[in-house]
């Protein structure tokens, strides 16, 4: 992400600012010097680009995620305070990471009531409040402490406003079959082999070999996650992952002749 161009902007080129620059640059702004305002923007593009890495996986394009996050930057730096203490990239990462989620959340499809939504923009406006008073993120408890709300609320809108996730996101690949979603989730109901109702699958399973039947029955007659079959067989999750692809692919051969 470094060296490619983001919104018209060679991001191998950006220039890093030094604290005694930047705080120059600051106190000019201050006054009103749009010129310096402008070379700190420049300067810490590299943050805004440090930050939207961590919302890569929310399908958006990176140029609108970058756009969004030098909103945040140029609230950051019209607002920070020098007479605090405080570094100015403690200040703006909170500020850049408030600016995306408000957009993503904006830019949520599914549909959620008023009042949870008001709640939850209650919360992370607090969330950012706390964050610029104590220069750390916040705990759930002192975001209801500070708006005087039950931590279950809170809890409950904040879900509500989540993004929705794939079950077929891959979560790991060693370069072969990618673990997936849906492979971490266990399935109660399907601990009595619903899922083969009226195949004959136990002759099948016989010309599979005994890890292989294993794995099938451990995920698919008890319910395990491959997570949980890989601790208790003492193999990796990816090889679980393989074994048991394999092993269904037989089962469907065996079957289909």
């Amino acid at each position: 992400m470094n060296k490619v161009e983001i919104c018209g902007v060679n991001t191998a080129k950006l220039p890093v600012l030094p604290n005694k620059k930047m705080k120059e640059l600051l106190a000019r702004t201050k006054q009103g010097d749009l010129s310096a305002r402008e070379e700190m923007v420049q300067g810490n593009l590299r943050l805004v680009l440090s930050v939207i890495q961590r919302f890569n996986n929310r399908g958006e394009l990176v140029d609108d995620l970058f756009q969004v996050g030098c909103i945040g930057l140029m609230k950051a730096i019209d607002n920070f305070d020098l007479s605090q203490n405080v570094k100015f990239s403690t200040y703006a990462v909170p500020m850049i990471i408030g600016e995306i989620r408000r957009y993503l959340r904006d830019n949520n499809p599914i549909r959620v009531s008023r009042s949870l939504r008001d709640t939850a923009y209650k919360a992370l406006q607090a969330r950012d409040s706390l964050a610029n008073r104590y220069s750390k993120e916040p705990t759930i408890s002192q975001i209801a402490e500070e708006l005087q709300i039950p931590r279950e609320d809170i809890v409950f809108a904040l879900d509500a406003i989540q993004d929705p996730i794939s079950l077929f996101e891959p979560i790991y690949n060693d370069g072969g079959d990618p673990i997936f979603v849906l492979d971490q989730i266990s399935d109660d109901k399907n601990t009595d082999g619903d899922w083969i109702e009226g195949v004959s699958i136990k002759e099948g399973m016989t010309h599979l070999g005994e890890r292989e039947r294993l794995i099938l029955t451990m995920r698919f007659y008890e319910g395990r996650t491959q997570m949980e079959v890989a601790d208790e067989i003492g193999i990796s999750q990816a090889q679980v992952s393989r074994l048991e692809k394999a092993a269904l692919r037989h089962l469907r051969k065996y079957m289909a002749t």
